[in-house]
């Protein structure tokens, strides 16, 4: 008895010490030192298959920053003027030193974000719908990475059986399957993943508790998983 709750034991250290955490200011000082006020959101750079996540993806992204107390560049009008120069794709801004964005925009930080998955996922008797991107903000006055974060969520759209048992249940259940992750709507998912990784940034100036946050303790995740509607 004695030795299984010293393995009980090993096996919740063990655990504590395989999550990552650490708080906001020990994860990323230069926010700190540096304290930009105005976020200045490239297009996203779209890894993945479908060509229409860069167009939705963007229209997440203002929101959870502003909460989070930056001034955040229209989005559309930034990509306009980028477009108007002839950089249709944040590809070819990426060798571009951060300070040219202060020196055109004024902005005091840029932030890269690219989509790794926008996709669906189908098993034997289940499936998903996925979105991970990787986001990472640089300061435009000493061009260092101020902040660098990513996630992923997953809804799962694996389908009921109807209350129908045997092989007709399973057709039942790969039929709702099939038609659940066909109707799923991309957006909230992307507008969930971007306030769970937006969450990590400390508080802007804009906020109430700017400047406050520095002890506040972060996980560093990489997927959450999200309940089935």
């Amino acid at each position: 008895m004695r030795l299984f709750k010293v393995l009980i034991l090993f096996v919740l250290i063990f655990t504590a010490g395989c999550a990552s955490y650490a708080t906001k200011k020990e994860a990323f000082p230069q926010m700190y030192n540096e304290r930009p006020l105005s976020i200045l959101v490239l297009p996203p750079i779209n890894q993945t298959t479908a060509a229409d996540a860069k167009e939705y993806y963007s229209v997440t992204v203002a929101e959870p920053l502003s909460l989070m107390g930056y001034y955040v560049f229209p989005i559309e009008v930034t990509s306009e003027i980028l477009k108007n120069e002839g950089f249709y794709d944040t590809e070819l801004l990426i060798n571009t030193p951060p300070q040219k964005f202060r020196q055109y925009f004024g902005a005091d930080a840029v932030m890269y974000i690219e989509i790794l998955k926008w996709d669906t996922s189908y098993y034997v008797i289940g499936g998903n719908v996925k979105v991970s991107v990787d986001c990472v903000l640089k300061s435009t006055i000493s061009g260092e990475n101020l902040w660098k974060y990513g996630g992923t969520m997953v809804l799962d759209t694996t389908g009921g059986d109807g209350g129908v048992g045997g092989l007709a249940g399973l057709l039942v259940k790969v039929a709702l399957t099939a038609a659940q992750t066909a109707a799923a709507d991309y957006m909230p998912l992307a507008r969930r993943a971007n306030f769970m990784i937006m969450s990590s940034l400390p508080y802007g100036k804009y906020h109430p508790q700017h400047n406050q946050d520095g002890d506040s303790k972060i996980k560093i995740i990489k997927e959450e998983n999200v309940e089935k509607n």
